[in-house]
């Protein structure tokens, strides 16, 4: 999926160190109260609720914590009241850039998220002004040690998955989001271990970014979002070339 390497790879890394830190697990819970204010506590009837909870597991958030989300989603407990938007902008360069919100706050959240943008050269825009230049993806990740691409793309492909690309050290399996469930329930009927999962925003058509300074500029707007609290996922279409990523170095 063209587009999506560059922030992805940068994500996954990072997430490693704010889950050690408890901060991923803390916008994970947030997800969860959704999916289940939503859609109920059953995540066999809520697809989304399942697939919240397989994400917390994926980084070992303890069961607790999620019964805790779950309670707080159908109202058992106090801590709910969150609301859902999407943020829309462009970072330097003309980088389109999407924000998934969940706050309890709207009010402190769109100047806290605006700031971010002219912090970083960037504009928050109106909505719908990028959201037609991205797609929503299901992504499935399987260790790369854990088969061939010939044999993962079999098993994959037949289960409904529209493309298999290889990482460093995973294949990631993408698919529409309703195809999802039936992707991974096959994954794991052939033996694979799927480390994770979740819906992403796939660029259409990516902007290169030749500029080292320009890529600074995106680099930080992508960190800052990803840092606010109220931030569950940020997607963006840019392309840094090889020679400008060794200059950031």
């Amino acid at each position: 999926m063209a587009g999506h390497s560059h922030w992805a790879n940068i994500a996954r890394k990072k997430s490693l160190v704010d889950a050690k830190r408890g901060k991923l697990w803390s916008k994970l819970a947030k997800a969860i109260i959704v999916a289940a204010k939503h859609g109920g506590a059953d995540p066999s009837a809520n697809l989304r609720l399942r697939y919240a909870i397989d994400a917390a597991k994926a980084v070992s958030m303890p069961k607790d914590n999620i019964q805790r989300a779950i309670k707080a989603g159908t109202g058992e407990l106090k801590g709910g009241n969150l609301e859902e938007s999407i943020y829309e902008g462009y970072g330097a360069g003309g980088v389109a850039v999407m924000c998934e919100i969940l706050t309890d706050n709207k009010n402190r959240t769109a100047p806290e998220i605006r700031k971010i943008f002219e912090m970083c050269d960037g504009k928050l825009g109106g909505t719908g002004c990028v959201a037609y230049l991205f797609e929503r993806k299901g992504v499935v990740r399987v260790p790369l040690a854990a088969c061939a691409e010939d044999r993962i793309m079999e098993v994959a492909v037949e289960a409904g998955a529209e493309d298999v690309t290889a990482t460093d050290d995973r294949w990631e399996v993408f698919c529409e989001p309703s195809a999802m469930t039936p992707v991974i329930d096959a994954l794991q009927a052939a033996g694979l271990s799927v480390d994770s999962n979740e819906i992403v925003r796939i660029p259409a058509t990516t902007v290169d970014v030749d500029d080292v300074e320009t890529a600074r500029k995106v680099l930080t707007l992508m960190e800052r979002l990803d840092d606010h609290d109220d931030v569950q996922s940020v997607a963006a279409n840019f392309n840094i070339p090889d020679q400008a990523l060794s200059g950031l170095a």
